[in-house]
């Protein structure tokens, strides 16, 4: 039997005492009523809650046949979306994929280059990428509900027009895939016009519960992900965090305790990880929860940090600082490495270290995190470690719907509508004020 994703909050348990977690329960289990029947605000949007179970067969089956065809044509695959329509694939590539994947030959790696554009509006990043693929086989996948969302439109205007003056548009549309509206939209009307190949945004789930949807499984299909595993882990996730209880549920259980910790003066949550294929789920993470609570007023600010690196750098600052924040530690206990690196033993020793030779850097890395957790625990920082078996694509998909889960509930605890994002757009009505004032002149 498969280990399960876990929630450990043994060094946080000075923080709290147990009469507080058990007075959370019945608000925990009326907000888990609300999500699974769709009657707390945004209900409309929780169509993730059972996605493992009610995706589209038949387009799943379409995105594993051109996610074949993209990898075995394709010299570089180009990425181009914001937000939750490109930080779910990019959390699962860096942390199943080959750290240096872009490095490796197709013939190494079975799968193409990556690349991820429409996040930002830099003239030197897309001028270098641009540069960087000029004699490459290119594909893309286009990833907008409406596509007129800024920063992904404009990039698509450089990689559409790439395409078209290098192989034609009839080579060109075939090169094009759009995940996009089912019905309505400026780039669903674009991809009828020109032919090409589209997936479906699903209508009742938000950009940052979409991982599981065509948004995320397109990309991840390319690298040669196992999408099979991947929703496997989130169907069994389902499960496991299906109950109202927050004793028998992993992620309510997280969801009560960060709201209790809120509750007592911690404004920051700091997601920790060791091993750099973690960051960009770190950032999908602070996306997750930065958007769906940091409403009204309220909500903890998703902060990230990767250790031991960072240790040098905010260590001081976790330990010694103001007292307004918790770490919750993501830990994967069997690294998914080809062959554990082992410390040597050298002559001269002038850094003093033989005395760890013969050690693994797994282990090293290990007592890190343990230290870690020990000193700031002492110094006042409440604890929560969350426990991933392995790096593999079954608890990719765990992680993922855990996270999602815990966030929806932890979302209606705090009072607010976890599935709405209005702030967002106060920038961009800025900007395109000044854009347009530009133009005047």
């Amino acid at each position: 039997m498969k280990k399960q994703i876990s929630f450990d909050c043994i060094q946080a348990e000075d923080f709290f005492v147990q009469h507080e977690l058990e007075k959370m329960a019945p608000k925990v289990r009326r907000a888990h009523e609300m999500l699974h029947a769709g009657t707390g605000p945004g209900g409309e949007y929780t169509g993730w809650v059972n996605w493992p179970e009610t995706y589209d067969s038949e387009e799943y089956a379409r995105i594993k046949h051109v996610g074949a065809v993209i990898r075995e044509k394709a010299e570089v695959f180009i990425v181009i979306g914001v937000g939750g329509s490109y930080l779910g694939s990019r959390a699962a590539i860096e942390m199943l994929c080959p750290a240096f994947h872009n490095k490796k030959t197709k013939f190494q790696h079975k799968a193409p280059e990556i690349y991820f554009a429409g996040h930002h509006i830099s003239s030197s990043y897309m001028s270098q990428l641009l540069h960087l693929v000029k004699d490459k086989e290119v594909y893309v996948n286009v990833i907008s509900k409406s596509g007129t969302t800024f920063e992904p439109a404009l990039a698509f205007r450089l990689f559409r027009q790439l395409l078209e003056k290098r192989y034609g548009k009839e080579e060109a549309r075939k090169r094009i895939f759009a995940t996009t509206d089912k019905k309505q939209g400026a780039l669903k009307e674009l991809a009828d016009q020109e032919g090409y190949e589209t997936f479906i945004v699903p209508d009742n789930i938000g950009g940052r519960y979409s991982v599981l949807t065509p948004v995320g499984l397109l990309p991840m299909a390319v690298a040669g992900i196992d999408l099979d595993a991947v929703l496997a882990g989130a169907a069994d996730a389902m499960e496991l965090c299906g109950k109202p209880d927050i004793y028998d549920n992993p992620s309510y259980y997280y969801a009560a305790l960060r709201n209790l910790f809120y509750s007592k003066g911690k404004a920051i949550e700091l997601l920790v990880s060791y091993e750099p294929s973690l960051s960009s789920l770190a950032e999908w993470w602070k996306q997750l929860f930065g958007e769906s609570e940091g409403k009204d007023g309220k909500g903890l600010f998703p902060a990230s940090m990767s250790f031991s690196t960072d240790l040098h750098s905010l260590g001081q600052y976790v330990q010694d600082g103001r007292r307004h924040l918790f770490a919750t530690t993501l830990w994967i206990e069997t690294p998914n490495t080809q062959a554990e690196v082992i410390v040597p033993e050298i002559e001269d020793n002038l850094d003093g270290l033989n005395y760890l030779a013969g050690t693994s850097f797994s282990e090293i890395n290990r007592k890190a995190c343990e230290g870690a957790i020990l000193a700031h625990t002492k110094g006042g920082v409440p604890n929560l470690r969350i426990n991933i078996p392995e790096a593999t694509p079954y608890y990719f998909g765990q992680v993922v719907y855990f996270f999602e889960k815990a966030c929806g509930v932890s979302g209606h605890l705090l009072g607010v509508n976890p599935f709405d994002q209005t702030g967002v757009e106060a920038y961009k009505q800025n900007m395109m004020r000044l854009l347009n004032r530009l133009s005047i002149f």
